[in-house]
């Protein structure tokens, strides 16, 4: 009997411990989720090319953030265009895109505000052709097929160019393709011409031996736009202005350090090093608010796409810019 009853007291206090060691694991992993829910966060979108990329790969932006008591939540997005319906929709905070795709998220809704700009880089896409094509001017390419991604820069590189050599829009055919894809009909002969930018535009150079037949100099500024989403911007700020500050710093280091960029890219885009240093020279750094200059050229994008009925109504940019202070 007292061998029974000794058993069962040490019963007893093995439950007694395991409830207690239940306990504490309980008051820990609620601690840990109050903390995280105290915890702020922004969602950033990112494309495999480019400086929120390399924010990414150096964990600078946490840096920042964490005494601010923020953490970071990283998205990747295939193109500009998919990224700000994400943002238009909420799903991400903030992110990066050429000229034309923040301009359709505009007409889409009333979330998007632009916070800062890189100087134009208009070497940085162009429109290309097989290296034996007959098309020898943008005006030769009437009544022939171009290949680009819809809604993005380089569509608006197509209007200029087409405008320039007096083409009406609608006597080229266009193929609406990712990046891929289009650089898989170009090389197949499917379309005539293909449009795109850096370093697919690099890639496409060097892989298909394509010949330029015009670049955006001249025609386009091209250039990339930081954007975030309007309720972040008013309840934020101070994350944002840190976000920025760690952009500025990767693109100080990236303008002086090209081949340690390329390498640190390649495996991550799948082009080599030495075909995405020639698209890094090429590329603008330096981040900086948008001036009368950018918000011109941008009103100036949204004006022709609407003209060709491209917009369902007009816009004016000036109402998606980030105002100082703010």
């Amino acid at each position: 009997m007292p061998a029974i009853a000794a058993r069962r007291k040490l019963r007893r206090r093995g439950l007694y411990e395991t409830w207690i060691l239940l306990s504490a694991f309980a008051f820990v992993f609620f601690t840990v989720l109050t903390a995280r829910a105290e915890e702020a966060v922004i969602r950033v979108g990112y494309q495999k090319y480019g400086t929120l990329v390399l924010l990414k790969g150096k964990g600078l932006l946490e840096q920042k953030l964490k005494p601010l008591g923020y953490r970071v939540v990283w998205a990747e997005f295939p193109s500009g265009p998919p990224l700000l319906e994400a943002l238009n929709a909420g799903a991400i905070d903030f992110g990066s895109a050429g000229e034309a795709p923040p301009i359709f998220a505009q007409a889409a809704g009333d979330a998007l505000v632009y916070v800062a700009n890189e100087p134009p880089a208009p070497q940085g896409e162009a429109i290309l052709v097989p290296k034996d094509s007959p098309v020898r001017t943008v005006a030769d390419l009437r009544g022939r097929t171009i290949a680009l991604n819809k809604g993005s820069n380089v569509h608006f590189l197509v209007v200029r160019a087409l405008e320039q050599a007096g083409v009406p829009y609608d006597q080229v055919k266009l193929a609406f393709l990712a990046p891929a894809d289009a650089g898989a009909a170009f090389a197949r002969g499917s379309v005539d011409a293909w449009a795109i930018w850096d370093p697919f535009l690099a890639s496409g150079e060097q892989a298909h031996a394509a010949r330029t037949l015009t670049t955006g100099e001249g025609l386009v500024p091209n250039r990339q736009f930081y954007l975030s989403r309007r309720a972040f911007v008013a309840g934020h700020a101070k994350a944002l202005d840190a976000t920025l500050a760690a952009i500025a710093a990767i693109d100080a280091w990236a303008k002086d350090n090209t081949g340690a960029v390329a390498q640190e890219l390649a495996p991550l885009v799948g082009i080599p090093a030495p075909v995405l240093t020639v698209a890094l020279r090429r590329q603008s750094y330096g981040v900086a608010p948008l001036d009368a200059a950018a918000v011109a050229d941008q009103q100036r994008v949204a004006d022709t796409f609407h003209r060709l009925g491209l917009l369902p109504k007009p816009l004016t940019i000036a109402d998606a810019v980030r105002r100082p202070g703010t």
